[in-house]
């Protein structure tokens, strides 16, 4: 939050369409769906104006219901004085904060994670500490852990009572079961081992959710998708996550993370099998920085926050243009290097896009992956549009 004030300055940054200058030969970061037209920011040029006269407003002049919902942010426990800074910057705006991750061991034991610093700050809050639970292994998901924890009924055992135990011992309030690329042949075998461990954990008077890769139908198959079976884990789970990002990924060709028509559509299929009240839905607190051409192999694109991808349009005098179609903005650079660079990242209208789908859908709440990337103006939007459910 420190640099809110500069994020105020990025604001002064025109949204173009993709005539005029930084055009670019690339196909792929040059969507033809763009808004030429400078989008006001009534909000922040209220805070970003204070000697401004604000006309007042009857209250019964006043148009503008809250829905109520449950937010969720994703921490990474790394260093410890930097989670303690994220827990306070993200408080009041979090009904869960979700300790990403504790990792499962063939045997069902846990690795520990430095989740203690957080978890001390968290008391003085209101938001909730959530266990997560992953099968995530030497920097991959490990489709041999999961496998080996749904057939092997000691290390399922074990694993339920470490989860539960520690639970208890640290004060976390909720669970979130993340097995990921899991083998396609274990979807049953992943439905057992849910229905197994849910019910003793509810028992013990906790919440539990599962993430869920974003599916456009049942037939969806493969390493990610293909064991996740949305209405089972609707019919188990107290409510579900949908992981609707990464279309534009790192490794892949330059895209929006989170493109409103795709994230549309796995809501869509969602809602057809699992009640809207119960589903959470995934939204990026990041971007993407690519070399250009982009070609398959090349180095992984750079992950970029949102306030620093604003400030680096500032500093390379780039203009930002938005995607109508993707909704989501984008700039082209070159850099000290000489080499082109297209960024796709979020601001507050890709933001909007979002929380409109959970209005339209009645959906539980928003799921953010991940705290420590700064996008004020995200927080400011969601405590508008929204009033956050709190314990």
């Amino acid at each position: 939050m420190k640099k809110l004030a500069a994020l105020f300055c990025a604001f002064t940054i025109v949204l173009s369409g993709c005539g005029g200058a930084n055009k670019m030969n690339e196909s792929q970061a040059s969507p033809q769906n763009m808004n030429t037209k400078t989008r006001q920011s009534p909000r922040l040029e209220q805070i970003n104006s204070p000697i401004k006269k604000l006309q007042h407003t009857k209250q019964e002049e006043v148009v503008h219901p809250k829905s109520r919902v449950e937010t969720i942010g994703f921490l990474e426990p790394i260093d410890p004085k930097q989670s303690v800074k994220d827990v306070k910057e993200a408080e009041n705006d979090l009904t869960y904060i979700a300790f990403f991750s504790y990792q499962v061991n063939k045997n069902g034991t846990l690795q520990p994670i430095k989740d203690w610093a957080a978890l001390k700050e968290m008391k003085k809050t209101k938001a909730m500490p959530m266990m997560v639970l992953t099968n995530f292994h030497d920097g991959n998901f490990s489709p041999e852990i999961a496998h080996n924890i749904f057939t092997d009924k000691n290390a399922s055992k074990t694993l339920i009572g470490s989860v539960i135990s520690t639970m208890k011992n640290k004060g976390y309030k909720a669970l979130n079961i993340d097995f990921e690329h899991i083998k396609e042949k274990d979807r049953e075998l992943y439905n057992g081992f849910l229905e197994t461990i849910i019910p003793k954990v509810q028992k013990e008077g906790f919440k539990v959710s599962t993430a869920l890769a974003p599916k456009t139908s049942d037939k969806q198959g493969g390493a990610w998708h293909g064991a996740h079976d949305y209405k089972r884990h609707g019919e188990l789970a107290d409510f579900v996550i949908l992981m609707t990002y990464e279309w534009g990924w790192s490794g892949g060709p330059p895209m929006a993370v989170a493109p409103v028509p795709q994230v549309k559509k796995v809501v869509d299929y969602a809602v057809s099998v699992i009640p809207p009240e119960k589903i959470i839905m995934g939204a990026p607190l990041y971007g993407y920085d690519w070399t250009l051409p982009y070609k398959k192999g090349n180095k992984f694109a750079k992950r970029i926050a949102p306030l620093e991808a604003h400030d680096l349009a500032l500093k390379e005098k780039a203009t930002v243009k938005y995607d109508n179609q993707a909704q989501a903005p984008f700039f082209n650079y070159t850099g000290d290097d000489g080499k082109k660079h297209v960024v796709w990242f979020e601001n507050e209208q890709s933001a909007e896009a979002k929380n409109k789908l959970v209005k339209q859908y009645k959906l539980r709440g928003l799921a953010y992956w991940v705290l420590g990337e700064p996008f004020p103006e995200n927080w400011i939007l969601l405590h508008d549009e929204f009033n956050i459910l709190k314990r």
